[in-house]
């Protein structure tokens, strides 16, 4: 099978119920963190007081037009919470030595004893948060903020370079299944017959396969899994690519082709001969990814699989 998300989606009005979530998730983060409250963990600091204090003591000295665009604060508010800390003894302003119309601040050592108090009961917050839940729901949590992360950051430049293949790891397996039973049932509407298939395909390569002559890898993007593809014996000369998927998250960083080729070059180097593969026409992108690798269509035929009508697609690639 391949990979392919509808182009159009992000041209899609956004569902009320996608809204909804996302607002019902930001109450419920806030008031578990204590950001509502009058002061951050029982201090006199508000939030975005307290974000100043973490920038200042973290990355030091700050042009005051550089803080106020890395936190994107009004200037008029961010004037007046450092007027408040000058007052306190918590910051210093001087004149830029590189420009002397622009103003640098800096915590005194009465803001940085302030801050490491703030630091600490953060730490102290956080790891009660934590303790009750298992390492596994921990990772499991630090996964899921770092999607959050790299779906909404619009500000982190892709860096194909970041990609790397690697062998699944204990629990990837069944990621493999989930995944594509979820994006293909969102993007095409297939049903469960399809998660059916993937997890035969997959159990049947956990228990039986040759290590020698078949491989599985994972795409790892900053940490996290972004796609996926087996490569497997179908005769002692033709090896098939099998389960090729990824993440909508990836797109554009070249994970499809980088998991292709290595799935031929892998083959290639185990002694077969071709390398073949099954698809279905809906699956455009996928399709562009085998011909660039040098696949060629060879059979089509039209089928009803997964719940809805499909033209099934037979591609090879032979191995020198």
């Amino acid at each position: 099978m391949g990979i392919d998300m509808a182009t159009g989606i992000a041209d899609r009005l956004v569902e009320a119920q996608h809204i909804a979530a996302v607002r019902a998730f930001n109450r419920r983060y806030t008031r578990l963190i204590g950001v509502l409250q009058g002061g951050m963990l029982g201090t006199e600091y508000s939030l975005a007081e307290a974000r100043i204090l973490f920038e200042l003591a973290n990355f030091g000295a700050s042009e005051v037009v550089d803080l106020r665009l890395g936190l994107d604060l009004d200037p008029g508010y961010l004037s007046r919470i450092l007027a408040r800390f000058e007052e306190r003894g918590l910051v210093a302003r001087r004149r830029s030595d590189a420009d002397g119309r622009r103003q640098v601040v800096e915590l005194t050592e009465s803001g940085r004893a302030a801050f490491e108090v703030l630091d600490q009961r953060t730490q102290e917050q956080i790891g009660d948060l934590l303790i009750p839940h298992s390492p596994g729901k921990r990772n499991r949590l630090v996964g899921a903020m770092r999607t959050i992360e790299q779906i909404l950051d619009t500000e982190t430049e892709p860096d194909p370079a970041a990609v790397v293949l690697r062998e699944p790891r204990p629990g990837e397996h069944g990621w493999v299944i989930a995944r594509n039973a979820e994006l293909y049932a969102e993007e095409f509407g297939w049903n469960g017959e399809y998660e059916a298939l993937v997890a035969k395909i997959v159990a049947d390569w956990l228990n039986s396969h040759d290590p020698q002559r078949e491989r599985a890898w994972i795409a790892e993007y900053r940490g996290e899994p972004v796609g996926c593809v087996y490569c497997m014996r179908d005769s002692d000369t033709t090896a098939r690519l099998r389960l090729l998927l990824v993440e909508p998250s990836a797109r554009g960083l070249g994970v499809g082709s980088a998991l292709v080729d290595e799935c031929v070059r892998f083959a290639t180097d185990a002694g077969y001969t071709e390398l073949v593969l099954w698809t279905n026409s809906v699956l455009t992108s996928a399709r562009h990814i085998y011909e660039r690798a040098g696949f060629t269509l060879g059979e089509s035929n039209p089928h009803h699989s997964f719940g809805v009508d499909l033209v099934g697609q037979t591609w090879r690639k032979g191995l020198a």
